[in-house]
């Protein structure tokens, strides 16, 4: 199980939406609030995001295979690094899944950043020669990428399917969207006035985090926030 966030909207720190907030990620590493499985998420974590600097949408990553708290520069590092779409995750591994920096959120194609909060048989999965690691979530990553991120909500109905008891959390962001399903474990929403935030669990206690039902998909643009029931759902 893990912890994930993505924003989309004006420019802002890593640092305010992972560090700063009195809930935020890097609190979740080691005491998260809501999370259902497991209780912390020590084995790895990542940053993604767009910056302007760089051409045809590349998305950076900085990834880690050891907790986040104990990284000694990335509170340094974080308050330089500013995007206007950005995708975090902090990760507890699977038992018997590895620990390594290719094996934490957000994965990418070249183009999308995605993470993965949840649980798959690996054995429902098809293998895949584009997934950055042998973990779960990195093939249901190669998976989504080769179906494509229009057909998500699918995806993750089809891969339900063969998997009852797989739980499916995705986020997924591409600079000027972000994706998002809730599938088995807690998702929220926060509109602010310069964004919007999803998250596997609220960073603060504003009121106006909104939880999204499960077994729906969230789609965020500049314009809209969209909810989606999922077939399959309750």
């Amino acid at each position: 199980m893990c912890r994930h966030l993505g924003w989309l909207g004006e420019p802002v720190s890593v640092a305010s939406l992972v560090i700063e907030p009195t809930n935020g990620l890097l609190v979740q590493s080691y005491s998260p609030r809501r999370q259902k499985h497991g209780l912390m998420n020590a084995d790895g974590w990542g940053v993604g995001f767009y910056s302007p600097d760089l051409p045809g949408g590349t998305p950076c990553r900085w990834r880690s295979a050891t907790p986040m708290w104990s990284d000694a520069s990335l509170a340094s590092v974080a308050p330089a690094l500013r995007s206007g779409c950005v995708v975090a995750a902090v990760r507890s591994a699977t038992v018997g899944m590895p620990i390594e920096a290719t094996a934490a959120a957000p994965f990418t194609d070249g183009h999308w950043l995605l993470s993965h909060n949840g649980l798959v048989d690996r054995a429902v999965l098809p293998p895949s020669a584009s997934a950055e690691s042998t973990n779960d979530s990195a093939l249901l990553a190669a998976l989504i990428f080769d179906r494509g991120l229009d057909a998500l909500g699918d995806t993750i109905v089809e891969v339900a399917a063969v998997d009852p008891n797989a739980r499916l959390n995705i986020l997924a962001g591409n600079g000027s969207r972000l994706l998002a399903t809730a599938w088995g474990d807690t998702l929220s929403a926060l509109r602010r006035s310069d964004g919007v935030v999803l998250a596997s669990e609220p960073y603060d206690d504003d009121p106006g985090w909104q939880e999204i039902p499960d077994r729906h998909l969230v789609d965020v643009t500049p314009s809209r926030v969209q909810l989606v029931p999922l077939r399959g759902s309750r």
